[in-house]
Parts: C-alpha cells; sequence; structure tokens
C-alpha cells in the first residue's frame, strides 16, 4: 500500500471496480465453458480474496453453494500453499467436498495474484463438472469413494505448465474427459481474466497491495450486518421441517438465538447421517444459513467475509447436517437446499413481513447416462425447479430455484447436446399453495432418450411425500410425482434403466402460499384463472371466488362464500379447542349442510 489513506468516495469507486473485475472473471468463464450447466445454467461462483483468503468480492451470478463454500474453502489453499510460497503462473485445485462444495462434482480452482513481484490476492471459482467418475451423481451410494475422483488440493499449473500427470488421471476416470477437462482450462481462464483486471486496477489507483482496501470493506460489511441484526428482538426463535430422506423421512430442526447484534444458529436436533448420499458436510450447511439470512435480515448489504462475521453455525457432529468422512455426499442439496425453510419459519416469529413460504426448494437433478445413436458414451444432467414458495406482499414465482439461484437449461439447449427428447415442459395447474400471495406453480417435464439403448436414469428428487408448507394461513402447495409412460410410479432417489420408446414424467412440487386465500383480491384470481394458474373449481373451494360463465367475479356469491367458509374456520376452531367427541360431530354435520 502507498501508506495514503483511502476516502470514502475512492472506496465506492474501487468496491465498484471489484465488482465489475468478478463479473468479468464469471463471463470468461463462462463463455469458455464446455457445458450446458455452466453456460445455461450458471451452477458456478467466482470471486476475488485477499492475501489471507478473506473473500471481497463476489461476481452476480452463481449459487450460494458455491460461492459461500468457496469463501471458506479458499482458506484451506492459503493454509496449504501460502501465496509467498507460490509463483506467477502457478495454480491450484480440489474437489474435496469436506474442503469445498460438499460434492465431488464441484471442482473449485484457485490462483494467486502478483504485483511487482509480490502476491497480493486470489482469484477463485468453483463449476459443476459434468461428470467426476464413479456411479454418477446420485443419491444410492455408500461412501464418498464411490461417487468419482476425489482430488486433493494439488497444482492445476506450475508457472504457466499444466499439470499432464493430473489431466491424465482426470481424462482416465470420467465419461467425458473432453468437456471436464475443457471445463478446468476455462476455470483457469476466468481467474486469469481477474488477475489481469485486478492488476490493472492496482496500477490505476496507485495502490500497491489489497489490504486496506480489505479491511475497509470487510469492517464495512460487518457493521452493517450486525446493524441489520440489532433491528430483530432478542429471542430464541424455533423451527423445523420434514423431508421425504432416501430411506425414511428427515427432520432439520432450527435454533435462531438473536443477542443484540449477533446471531446464532444451532442445529442440534436434527436427523442423524444416513448410509445414502444425501449426506451434507458442515461448509455446505454454513452456506445455507448464512445465505438465506442474509436475504431475510440484510439483502443489500455485500456477501463477503465481513456479513459472515456477526454469524454462527453449529451443527452436532455426526448429524445429516455435519456428516463425516466418508459418508456419501453426491445429492447433497436434497438436504442441504431446504435449510431456509426451518430458518424462515422461525424468523417468521420475529419478522413475518422479511420472509417467504416454503417453496419446492431442493432442484430437481436429473442425471442420464448411455449410449446415443452414434455408438458414442454420453452422460449428462441438468436442473429443474418448481414453485417458490409466497411472499409477503406478491406471489411466489413459477418453475425458479430458490435458494440456488440456478437457472433453468432451455429444452433446445438439452436436446442440442445430448439424446435427451423433452416432450412436454409445462406449469402445473394448481399447483401453487392458495393465500393472500399464491405459491409458485411447479412445472411438468415428459422426457424420453432418442437411443435404441437403454439409458441410467440417476434420480434425485425431494418433495414427493413432504408438501412445502403454506406460512400464516397460507396452504401447502402440491407434492411432486415421478413415474413411467406406463404408470409405473419410480423411487424419488433411485436409479433405473429407461427404455428406449419408454418416456418419464416429473412433475416438480409448488410453493405454500402466504395468508388467507379468503383475503386474497378476486380480481386476481380471477386473472388466475385466465392465465390457467388456477381452475374454476380450485378458485371455488380454495379462494371462495365464483367465477360467472361470462368469465366475470361473482361479487355476491364470492362475498358469501367467503363469509360461510370464515364461519366454517371458526365452528372447527371452537370444536377443536373443546375437543368433545359430539360436538365435533355435530360440526361436521353443520359443515357439511353449508357446503351443500
Amino acid at each position: 500500500m502507498t501508506g495514503r489513506a483511502i476516502d470514502a468516495v475512492e472506496l465506492e469507486v474501487l468496491w465498484n471496480r471489484l465488482i465489475s473485475i468478478v463479473n468479468e472473471q464469471a463471463a470468461a468463464l463462462m463463455h469458455a465453458s464446455f457445458t450446458t450447466v455452466v453456460r445455461e445454467a450458471g451452477d458456478l461462483s467466482a470471486g476475488v480474496f485477499d492475501r489471507a483468503g478473506n473473500m471481497l468480492a463476489q461476481a452476480v451470478t452463481g449459487t450460494p453453494g458455491h460461492i459461500n463454500t468457496m469463501a471458506n474453502c479458499v482458506r484451506h489453499f492459503v493454509k496449504q500453499h501460502p501465496i509467498d510460497t507460490l509463483k506467477p503462473g502457478d495454480s491450484l485445485l480440489t474437489n474435496d467436498p469436506w474442503l469445498g462444495s460438499g460434492h465431488l462434482h464441484d471442482i473449485t480452482v484457485v490462483t494467486p495474484v502478483f504485483f511487482r513481484g509480490v502476491g497480493v490476492g486470489w482469484f477463485a471459482n468453483t463449476c459443476h463438472a459434468m461428470d467426476i467418475g464413479g456411479r454418477t451423481l446420485g443419491a444410492g451410494a455408500r461412501q464418498v469413494y464411490e461417487e468419482g475422483l476425489n482430488i486433493p488440493i494439488v497444482k492445476l499449473f506450475s508457472e504457466g505448465e499444466i499439470n499432464r500427470d493430473l489431466i491424465a488421471i482426470v481424462r482416465a476416470n470420467v465419461r467425458v474427459p473432453d468437456q471436464v477437462v475443457g471445463d478446468l482450462y476455462a476455470q483457469q481462464a476466468g481467474n486469469d481474466v481477474g488477475a489481469v483486471k485486478l492488476i490493472q486496477a492496482l496500477e490505476d489507483c496507485d495502490l500497491s497491495d489489497l489490504e486496506e482496501l480489505s479491511a475497509r470493506i470487510l469492517d464495512r460489511s460487518e457493521a452493517a450486518t450486525r446493524a441489520a441484526i440489532s433491528e430483530i428482538a432478542n429471542g430464541v426463535y424455533e423451527d423445523e421441517v420434514a423431508l421425504d430422506g432416501y430411506d425414511a423421512p428427515l427432520i432439520i430442526r432450527a435454533k435462531i438465538t438473536v443477542e443484540d447484534d449477533s446471531l446464532i444458529v444451532d442445529y442440534t436436533g436434527t436427523s442423524p447421517q444416513v448410509g445414502r448420499g444425501i449426506n451434507v458436510v458442515y461448509n455446505y450447511t454454513h452456506a445455507y444459513t448464512t445465505y438465506p439470512l442474509k436475504c431475510a435480515i440484510s439483502p443489500h448489504i455485500p456477501n463477503n467475509e465481513g456479513s459472515f462475521r456477526p454469524i454462527a453455525v453449529t451443527a452436532p457432529e455426526g448429524c445429516i447436517l455435519n456428516a463425516q468422512f466418508p459418508c456419501a455426499v453426491g445429492a447433497r442439496h436434497l438436504v442441504g437446499h431446504f435449510l431456509s425453510q426451518p430458518l424462515f419459519g422461525a424468523l417468521s416469529q420475529a419478522i413475518p413481513d422479511r420472509v417467504i413460504a416454503d417453496g419446492s426448494a431442493g432442484l430437481w437433478n436429473t442425471q442420464l447416462e448411455g449410449i446415443d445413436r452414434n455408438g458414442e458414451r454420453f452422460a449428462y444432467i441438468f436442473f429443474s425447479a418448481g414453485g417458490m414458495g409466497a411472499r409477503p406482499n406478491d406471489d411466489g414465482i413459477s418453475a425458479t430455484a430458490f435458494p440456488s439461484g440456478i437457472r433453468g437449461v432451455p429444452a433446445e439447449a438439452i436436446e442440442s447436446v445430448s439424446p435427451v427428447i423433452m416432450h412436454k415442459r409445462a406449469l402445473i395447474l394448481d399447483s401453487g399453495g392458495a393465500g393472500t400471495f399464491r405459491g409458485g406453480l411447479g412445472q411438468e417435464m415428459v422426457l424420453s432418450i432418442d437411443s435404441d439403448h437403454p439409458a441410467l436414469h440417476s434420480c434425485m428428487y425431494d418433495r414427493t411425500h413432504y408438501a412445502p408448507r403454506g406460512f400464516l394461513g397460507g396452504r401447502d402447495g402440491r407434492c411432486g410425482e415421478l413415474f413411467l409412460s406406463d404408470g409405473t410410479r419410480l423411487p424419488p432417489k433411485g436409479r433405473y434403466e429407461l427404455q428406449p420408446g419408454q418416456s418419464v414424467t416429473l412433475r416438480i412440487p409448488g410453493g405454500g402460499g402466504y395468508g388467507s386465500p379468503f383475503e386474497r383480491d378476486s380480481k386476481r384470481v380471477l386473472e388466475d384463472v385466465k392465465q390457467e394458474r388456477v381452475s374454476l373449481s380450485y378458485a371455488r373451494a380454495d379462494y371462495g371466488v365464483a367465477i360467472s360463465a361470462d368469465g366475470q367475479v361473482d361479487v355476491e356469491a364470492t362475498d358469501q362464500m367467503r363469509k360461510d367458509g370464515s364461519r366454517i374456520k371458526q365452528i372447527a376452531r371452537i370444536a377443536r379447542i373443546k375437543g368433545e367427541k359430539q360436538n365435533q360431530m355435530n360440526v361436521d354435520e353443520r359443515i357439511r349442510k353449508m357446503r351443500g
């Protein structure tokens, strides 16, 4: 550092320049990537770090499962390879689940940046590899050894020379070596673009390093986060959710303790780790805890090391949110993506106007592997989302991933790079939970394979038994379904062979509603009916809205139904409180008569 102070105006300029740099880093990576999950879905992260490995800024694209895990992962690189022991042109990587983002398919590449002969920081990115060997991505493995190639922290490049032995090992262990190795080069290209831009910024701004800039950015983010937490009343807030699990249901239990300007999340009481690949490592749990908390408490504050400091996360060793080596972790997102739901459920007791109802949460990941019509082996994965939970002031977004933020891959892109055929892709009528604000709709997809050979379908799906919950009187969203064209129901986390000529239907869950359905504006219900988001019968039964033959709201009938509906709810509530069997029988009879 030149020794001069950075004033407030210059700090803002430098901050925006850092954001521009990491966005260029991410763009370079995406443009160079060989796989649609990176190019189209944005399943990546990109960020810049100071010498000590503290994350300063992240690109706007990407997912919390990558960026927030990478924030902790880079410190492992720094500890094993301090920046002063490296040279220009060096670069490192790992896919160790317990150091990185929680499963072997995610590879993190970390590159030191040198300015005037001195290491000043790091660029890092994490990407989902199309394949990493093993069983293919899925939930069925018993141990991590089955799930693919595990690469410890090693050099990808040494003074600009590729590690040919590493590349040979990777190529020998994966089904689509050109795509996997091509993406390693793309990841390095992204970091190189970031390094060039950062050096240019240091020269332009007459800075010799990032140290003072780092301290100012992180301290400011920490102070702003603490101020946001202090607006929440001190107390203990708890909630839990049930998930399908693999062989048996799972419980995620969260306790949030707010103490002045700090916050502690404790997952004691959560189900123990299981003997299948849905376990979650602590780093992934930390990532998907800090992100939804940030969405609710401090959405406008930069996501960096400073904003993490006021939040502590604990999960007992051996529970499914702090699973221990060598358990299987391939489909860890099927549990980790649901952490926002007990967190928001707990926070709804303190800040109900800043949380959303439960959504489908866990991405429905579809992995297919086989032989195409040209006799070539293929392995392809794509991600799909159901409905988001309704918001305190608006409907949930349909077919949109939260909290992962990953985009759906267009059918055209899927069909252009794989033998997968998508016969149907449509929103599901009535799948969003009713409420003052409706849950987002799930989507239905019908798939087959253009091949004379069967394809192995690895299913990674949840919420087929436990529906996304509505909040504050909102109704639950619709559960998901999975079945073949002959009607055979499939296990949502199993593997089977999809035969030539067969198709499989995926119905992804809808989000829960927020607030009483009878409080929803009847004009919005009518618009939902016109847009085929809600059926006439659903509008009448769940919203108490009557629509006439000419397509208008029947105001008189609607008012009467909503009054009757309120009376029904009041009668049922009184009966439950009294708990008298005979009285309940009378209530049921009165309800039947009122419904006619």
